[in-house]
């Protein structure tokens, strides 16, 4: 554990191009030997817009990166943070408290703020106006998102108290996890029911993409299921009935288009509709 906690902290950028790279490879062609949905669409044509979305992600992180490692350098010197404060505990455990505890803060809390707060939702809409939600969809995050998110990890790294070792474990599952609950994949019913007790499933995801509310606000998620779970945001629905988008936003053409995804969270708020009787 020590071997692989250490290989974590020293992780160069090279392996962690590799994951990006070959996790969006091993998906993608996935896709196209168990789909969830037989999309009508030229891949590469839909994927740009979502690559170009994954770049920047990348160069934003990238640029930003110091700071995650001051703060991190810091929590751990100081012995300050959540994990630090708990009694004394085995690696194994201290590793995964502090893999959860970011998870919440990262990306739980991340994006539910970004569904309850109009501006930073208009921001988050280039992610949900995907009609054809696939594994390129992972990263398809305006730039201002990208900040948005990387300082809710900051945020994350501060008060859990985690080391290097541990965000950099955390981003590289982060970023296998979101690629394989975007994925166009299908699986068992049964199996994807078992594996969302633990963590968060493809379907479980692909509930989140409805285009209707309460939906839309659920299974927020990212690498575990239970803070939707005891938090009270986790919803099941039959998922030959998803419909992908956003119903106040339905022009594919306007958000397949780079350009308008780029000026798409300076459009006036419209609320979403919520499906009534459920």
């Amino acid at each position: 554990m020590e071997t692989i906690f250490n290989y974590f902290e020293t992780i160069p950028s090279l392996h962690r191009s590799v994951i990006l790279v070959g996790g969006l490879s091993f998906f993608w062609i996935l896709e196209g030997v168990i789909p969830f949905l037989n999309f009508d669409y030229k891949k590469w044509k839909h994927a740009f817009p979502n690559l170009f979305f994954t770049f920047t992600t990348i160069l934003i992180n990238f640029t930003l990166a110091f700071l995650l490692l001051k703060t991190s350098d810091w929590v751990e010197a100081s012995d300050f943070g959540i994990i630090n404060w708990l009694p004394k505990m085995s690696l194994w455990l201290y590793v995964i408290l502090g893999v959860l505890f970011l998870d919440f803060f990262g990306a739980y809390l991340a994006h539910y703020t970004e569904h309850k707060i109009k501006p930073l939702w208009m921001v988050h809409l280039v992610h949900h106006s995907d009609h054809k939600v696939d594994t390129t969809t992972a990263n398809r995050h305006h730039p201002l998102e990208s900040i948005v998110r990387f300082s809710f990890t900051l945020l994350g790294v501060f008060i859990v108290g985690t080391p290097i070792a541990i965000v950099m474990l955390y981003q590289s599952m982060s970023l296998i996890f979101t690629q394989f609950t975007h994925a166009n994949i299908k699986i068992s019913p049964k199996v994807d029911r078992i594996l969302s007790y633990f963590i968060v499933s493809p379907d479980m995801h692909k509930i989140h993409h409805h285009y209707k509310l309460p939906y839309t606000d659920s299974n927020y998620g990212n690498i575990f299921s239970i803070w939707d779970r005891i938090l009270g945001t986790y919803k099941e629905m039959d998922r030959e009935k998803i419909v992908y988008g956003v119903d106040t936003f339905p022009d594919e053409e306007i958000n397949s288009s780079l350009k308008e995804l780029l000026k798409q969270p300076f459009q006036g708020y419209k609320k979403p509709t919520e499906i009534e009787n459920i």
